[in-house]
């Protein structure tokens, strides 16, 4: 691969990995129920709502959530792979193939997402406890779902909230003994994915 087809999966690889993570984070928000009139979210709707839209003609929500945006996740997953796997010189795999390197790709970035917003919220529980900033606010309302089910079983330690170790050592362990071996299993290029 010369310089100039990394230069170019680079970019594909930067900015289709960035659109892919706003489609997935409205798919998120609307999960976890998170503020749907807070700046941030409205943005998000804002960025994805020209592709969306089509799609929820075809994909309808259920119980609340928009299975749209999650199918166009999967969607720009395929393309940029497609787009990847042609700029490194590789001929194109069958389109069951890609869909299931796409859907290992979503899974993995959708856990990354979590781990991240984990590592945000510990940080501004430290920083910032009391924060008002809409950025804080979705951060605690994305991390809320995960924490929430490990605080039932953990005893109160007197305000030492030790969730997130927990939520992180169970990210991590599924990320590291099922998508992982996924991705290997299916035979997925070690740099074509966006999120692994």
């Amino acid at each position: 691969m010369n310089n100039l087809s990394m230069a170019g999966v680079y970019v594909v690889q930067t900015l289709g990995s960035l659109y892919l993570l706003i489609v997935l984070l409205r798919f998120i928000f609307q999960l976890v129920r998170a503020d749907f009139y807070n700046p941030l979210s409205q943005f998000i709707v804002r960025a994805t709502q020209p592709l969306v839209v089509p799609l929820r003609k075809v994909i309808p929500g259920f119980r609340g959530v928009d299975f749209a945006s999650l199918v166009l996740a999967i969607i720009v997953q395929i393309v940029l792979m497609a787009i990847i796997v042609k700029l490194m010189g590789y001929a194109l795999p069958g389109m069951l193939q890609l869909l299931v390197w796409s859907l290992i790709g979503v899974t993995a970035l959708f856990l990354k997402i979590f781990f991240f917003a984990l590592i945000i919220s510990v940080i501004l529980s430290w920083v910032a406890p009391a924060s008002q900033n809409p950025a804080a606010q979705l951060v605690h309302q994305l991390c809320e779902p995960v924490l929430a089910p490990i605080r039932k079983i953990l005893p109160s330690l007197g305000g030492l909230d030790l969730s997130p170790i927990f939520a992180f050592i169970a990210l991590r362990l599924i990320d590291m003994l099922l998508i992982a071996n996924l991705a290997q299993a299916t035979g997925m290029p070690r740099g074509l994915t966006l999120a692994l």
